[in-house]
């Protein structure tokens, strides 16, 4: 590690260096682009993030779940200096290069599922997200898609339109797009106890009904779900999805943008109910901090589309391919896989002591280092929005970066890099759960 692995406060959250860069940013940024912390980064490493003011924050957030491997990974630091070296750019449509074929290879290796497999590289999750269901529509020759309640697949027209949550994200900037249905998902906390089959039932009696099993071109879901709260359906409800469309020739994709690439302590979250989408959509955690997303799937789906039909400039830069492969190799090669159990070992059973003690916490949930705490009202399952912000704020202040999420905002994330040691993660949960005994 570069930066000495230990949480450092030399000034007060934000210090003087960062509230003045926080007024530049204000007077030349667009307002709609907030952040969740008053400071400004200058370096980071494992599990630290270095302020403008010399302040080291322990980082539980991995920018939303993209610093996997660590924000300076050597592998991806050494391949991305190389690749520098040799090009920066030729766009793989023009003239293509090595890079982008190694991680399509990498990708139809590591997705769930033996069958041949093909892969398209694009640059964010939500691009991911969006050229899966042309994808679809393309193999299929429908037209509706159908989502789920709590979801978050992005911000372009389309999967806004896929996106269930209005605020922040929809309000103002519709209309989206047509022929997007959305179904109740199984949320275990919040859905009466339903079991997953049962669950998988009344979607799909939903879909049926509302839109029709022979006009669906893709079900897309998230196999943990993200923004909307870290909501993982119960056992039994993706395999039934996964069987329906099946049964009725629709696309099975996995948006597993924030929940792919060892995040849950599997590779990808598919495989803990050995489910095999027909498409899976990468970003994220793909290439340790570089811009890069994919779609990888079914090959004769894949090919469906027309030449051209895909791709875009920056699809599969040569830098984020670089990086990719570094990323691959760091998580296989220093077994990041079991290093995201071990942090579900050390993270889990301390909130559910916590929530023993705590009538607050309504749910702890998750899976490897993707763990979440719902927080409620004292004795019920009302959502608590501002205490959970109450937290986050407590917590920030005291050099723990820690994010919200969850359709209610009630809901507290942990995301830490893999490569956190234990005892910074131990003191960041110690402060976070102190943090929320202080908050009557």
């Amino acid at each position: 590690m570069t930066i000495e692995q230990r949480r450092i406060l030399k000034t007060a959250i934000p210090g003087p260096i960062s509230a003045e860069l926080m007024a530049r940013k204000q007077a030349a940024v667009a307002a709609g682009v907030g952040t969740t912390l008053p400071v400004f980064a200058v370096a980071a490493d494992g599990g630290v993030v270095v302020d403008a003011d010399g302040n080291q924050l322990i980082d539980l957030g991995s920018g939303i779940a993209v610093t996997t491997v660590g924000a300076r990974a050597p592998r991806v630091v050494d391949a991305v200096k190389a690749q520098v070296d040799a090009f920066t750019h030729t766009c793989f449509m023009i003239t293509p290069y090595e890079g982008y074929v190694a991680v399509a290879e990498a990708l139809n290796r590591l997705t769930p599922g033996d069958h041949e497999k093909r892969t398209a590289l694009f640059n964010s999750g939500a691009e991911a997200v969006e050229n899966a269901v042309k994808i679809a529509r393309a193999y299929t020759g429908r037209q509706a898609v159908v989502v789920f309640d709590h979801a978050y697949h992005g911000r372009t027209n389309l999967t806004l339109a896929m996106t269930a949550k209005n605020q922040p994200y929809k309000r103002g900037f519709g209309p989206f797009a047509a022929e997007v249905y959305r179904a109740p998902v199984s949320y275990p906390y919040r859905d009466g106890g339903l079991d997953g089959a049962t669950a998988a039932a009344r979607a799909l009696d939903i879909i049926e009904k509302q839109v029709g099993g022979t006009e669906v071109a893709a079900v897309v879901i998230e196999p943990i779900q993200g923004e909307g709260g870290f909501v993982e359906p119960a056992p039994g409800f993706l395999p039934a999805l996964a069987e329906w469309c099946r049964a009725n020739g629709a696309v099975f994709v996995a948006d597993e943008v924030q929940s792919g690439f060892a995040r849950t302590g599997d590779m990808f979250a598919s495989n803990h109910e050995g489910v095999v989408p027909d498409l899976v959509a990468t970003a994220k955690g793909i290439a340790g901090g570089l811009p890069l997303s994919a779609v990888t799937g079914r090959a004769e789906i894949m090919d469906a589309p027309q030449v051209g039909g895909l791709g875009g400039t920056y699809g599969g830069n040569p830098l984020a391919c670089a990086a990719a492969l570094a990323a691959i190799e760091t998580i296989e090669a220093d077994g990041l896989v079991a290093r995201a159990r071990q942090i579900e070992e050390l993270i889990k059973p301390r909130l559910l002591l916590a929530q023993k003690e705590d009538d607050r916490i309504g749910d702890v949930r998750g899976r490897g280092a993707m763990i979440a705490v719902e927080l409620v009202q004292p004795g019920t399952s009302e959502p608590a929005p501002e205490l959970a912000k109450a937290v986050a704020t407590a917590c920030h202040q005291q050099g723990i970066i820690v994010l919200t999420c969850g359709t209610y905002g009630n809901v507290l994330r942990f995301l830490p890099p893999l490569t956190i040691t234990d005892d910074l993660l131990i003191e960041a949960l110690e402060i976070v759960i102190a943090s929320l005994r202080e908050i009557s």
